[in-house]
């Protein structure tokens, strides 16, 4: 195991993360795009339906997604290091062009944390 990867968490005391496992992804969106303050750094999504996120800017980095509905979610200008999209649902979706086809099906398959090509 990794050393440095940490547990997925579930932030109960941070406002915007809790829009997001409510299923408040238009008042998140909304939210977001006043400039508030975000920080979903290894959180924890595992089942959430989060499409219609707008995911610009977010850094996702060690998130983990498993079973999560991620259709049509536009990843491309974010952070996703390190997350973990396990058995989720990923018709339409964008992802970082650091993170390479193999990378996303082993994750998609296994589990594996992605990596991004150097």
């Amino acid at each position: 195991m990794n050393p440095n990867a940490k547990a997925p968490r579930i932030k109960n005391d941070d406002v915007m993360y809790l829009m997001l496992r409510d299923g408040r992804i238009a008042e998140f969106n909304d939210k977001k795009a006043t400039g508030a303050a975000i920080d979903l750094v290894n959180c924890d999504f595992r089942g959430l339906d989060l499409r219609g996120l707008a995911a610009d800017g977010l850094d996702l980095s060690g998130a983990y997604f498993r079973q999560a509905d991620l259709r049509g979610v536009d990843f491309s200008k974010c952070r996703l290091e390190g997350a973990s999209i396990h058995a989720t649902k990923i018709s339409g979706t964008y992802f970082p062009v650091e993170l390479s086809a193999d990378e996303i099906t082993l994750s998609l398959l296994h589990g594996t944390r992605m990596r991004y090509s150097k």
